[in-house]
């Protein structure tokens, strides 16, 4: 039988009240209603800080959630028919709900999926043990911080489609700071913003993106970074990025400054015709691997080693349909995965949508597939 109940994120005993205060102080929270409008996408802190990017209201929310440390032993998430739990858990059919990110609280080990429902309300969920909660956020204890310049709620694309959902493409924590990227109101929209954490007034940083886009043979500074993740390559802290159609790009973060202009360093050209979705850092033996799941692609395993190695940039069109270029990469036989979420040192999490139809929340190993 399916499971399904309310998980409320307060403060349910003193130990955990007196476990977050000195945490709720220093990041001046607050607590109530925080006022989610969307949820584009999600990211942890070391210490189980949940981020969620909220594109609509073009604001970056800290939730303070009442995880604690799993035990010892972790066991590996598998949960079929994902998609079928969460409308059920809502009152609605499958065709109604899309699930927008996913990530793992870095104690609990527990599942958080954004999802949204076709009338626009934002939900938030977590699924640990095969058991399905939904995230109470009238009553959480939170702080806020708002893009300085996001792209305009009325901007549209070529051909008429809103941009705004790109305000906030993704997001990740690392380093005392949350790194957004997304669009701007700025003429180069393409954009990464760095604000301090615990949020601070007036305290961010903008920086405009340019990148070699190889498979359109141009230079490019309105697309915006579709998933990122942060790495340290060459002793250097980098933001490691990938677009549609689909350049591999690497910024350094110390260029990463308010109202710098970065041009990005485009080490690859993974193929036209798909979108990066998410991706991740794995280990394996002592080395280090990027996995990066796609639309039109299966999931590609890229090794930082050949991110250390490859010091040139990409200059050329790739024309050839599905060309590739720069680093080498290895597809492996896994196909249709939608999210990635690290699990531990050994293992991730894949959203993944199977032969059958079915959409599967299941584990996979670093020994079996790096």
């Amino acid at each position: 039988m399916k499971q399904v109940s309310f998980l409320l994120v307060c403060f349910l005993s003193p130990l955990i009240a007196s476990a977050f205060s000195h945490v709720d102080r220093a990041a001046s929270f607050e607590y109530g209603d925080p006022g989610i409008k969307s949820m584009h996408a999600l990211a942890f802190s070391p210490d189980g800080v949940l981020f969620i990017g909220d594109s609509k209201s073009a604001t970056i929310f800290a939730i303070q959630t009442e995880d604690v440390s799993a035990g010892k032993e972790v066991e590996d998430i598998e949960v079929n028919k994902v998609d079928e739990l969460i409308a059920d858990a809502l009152g609605t059919e499958v065709e109604n709900i899309t699930i927008q990110d996913m990530a793992i609280h870095p104690l609990s080990k527990r599942v958080y999926l954004a999802v949204h429902h076709v009338d626009g309300t934002p939900v938030l969920l977590t699924i640990q043990k095969g058991r399905l909660d939904v995230v109470n956020l009238s009553s959480v204890n939170y702080s806020k911080a708002a893009l300085g310049s996001p792209v305009e709620e009325s901007a549209t694309d070529r051909r008429g489609r809103s941009l705004r959902q790109w305000a906030i493409s993704d997001l990740e924590y690392f380093d005392g700071r949350v790194l957004v990227s997304g669009l701007s109101n700025k003429e180069f929209s393409s954009s990464v913003t760095m604000m301090s954490y615990p949020f601070k007034e007036n305290d961010q940083e903008l920086a405009s993106l340019e990148i070699w886009h190889a498979a359109h043979g141009q230079f490019e500074t309105h697309s915006p970074i579709k998933t990122f993740t942060t790495a340290i390559i060459n002793s250097e802290p980098q933001v490691v990025a990938s677009y549609t159609c689909t350049p591999l790009v690497l910024f350094p973060l110390s260029m990463m400054k308010s109202g710098a202009h970065v041009k990005g360093r485009t080490v690859a050209e993974l193929g036209n015709r798909n979108t990066p979705l998410d991706i991740i850092s794995m280990e394996k033996g002592g080395e280090s691997y990027l996995l990066m799941a796609n639309t039109s692609r299966a999931l590609m395993k890229i090794s930082y080693q050949a991110l250390e190695s490859f010091d040139g940039s990409l200059t050329e069109p790739v024309t050839e349909n599905s060309g590739t270029a720069g680093i080498d990469f290895i597809n492996l036989p896994l196909v249709n995965v939608l999210q990635l979420a690290k699990l531990d040192d050994k293992r991730f999490v894949m959203l993944q949508r199977r032969s059958n139809g079915d959409l599967d929340l299941h584990t996979g190993s670093a020994d079996r597939w790096l």
